[in-house]
C-alpha cells in the first residue's frame, strides 16, 4: 500500500468510514507495536502503547498533514507515547524476553538468543533518544531523512544521535562483555 493509498484511507476515515481506518489499523498495527516493544522491551506495555496510539490517530485524524507520510506522523505519536511510558514507569532495565513479531530477526537466524538479550539489555540502558533513532534505522530501517520526520529534528541531529546512541551501545556492551 503506497503513502497515497494512506491518505486516501485516512480521508475516508475522516469521514467515518470504519472499515478503511481498519485498513490503516491493519497495516500498522504490528510495526507500531513492534516499534513500541523495542523502546520498552515489554509485550503488556507495548499493546498498551499500541492501543493508546490508534485511539490518538482516530481522536486528531484532522491534524494529520497530508504532504507528509502518515508513516512518519503514526511512528512519531508510537515513539512519543513509548517514551511516556518510560518516563511514567521511570525504568531502564530490560523486562523479560519476549519476541517482538513472529518475523525471525538477525539474532534468531544465527541461533543466538543470549546475544539478542545482551543487546536489548544494552539498548534498554541508553537513554530514550538514543535509544529511539538506534531503533529506527536499525530495527525499522528508516532512512535519515524519514528518521528526521518521525523525530521532527534535523537530519544532522539524527546523525549526531546515532553516533552518540551507537557510542553508549558500544560501550554498554562492553561493559557487558559482549564486544
Amino acid at each position: 500500500m503506497s503513502d497515497t493509498d494512506d491518505t486516501e484511507l485516512v480521508r475516508k476515515s475522516m469521514n467515518g468510514d470504519r472499515q478503511a481506518f481498519e485498513g490503516l489499523l491493519v497495516k500498522y498495527e504490528r510495526p507500531v507495536y513492534n516499534a513500541a516493544y523495542r523502546m520498552l522491551h515489554s509485550a503488556e506495555d507495548a499493546q498498551d502503547v499500541t492501543q493508546t496510539v490508534f485511539l490518538k490517530v482516530y481522536e486528531h485524524l484532522d491534524s494529520y498533514d497530508p504532504r507528509y507520510r502518515f508513516f512518519s506522523w503514526i511512528y512519531r505519536i508510537a515513539l512519543n507515547e513509548s517514551v511516556n511510558c518510560l518516563k511514567k514507569q521511570n525504568r531502564t532495565e530490560a523486562l523479560d524476553r519476549e519476541p517482538a513479531s513472529d518475523m525471525r530477526g538477525p539474532a534468531e537466524e544465527t541461533g543466538s538468543e543470549q546475544l539478542e538479550s545482551g543487546i536489548q539489555a544494552a539498548l534498554m540502558s541508553i537513554k530514550p533518544e538514543y535509544r529511539t533513532v538506534i531503533i529506527l534505522k536499525h530495527f525499522v530501517d528508516c532512512s535519515y531523512h524519514e528518521i528526521s520526520q518521525i523525530l521532527d529534528i534535523s537530519e544532522k541531529k539524527v546523525k549526531s544521535r546515532l553516533y552518540t546512541g551507537r557510542q553508549l551501545l558500544r560501550d554498554a556492551l562492553d561493559k557487558s562483555g559482549m564486544r
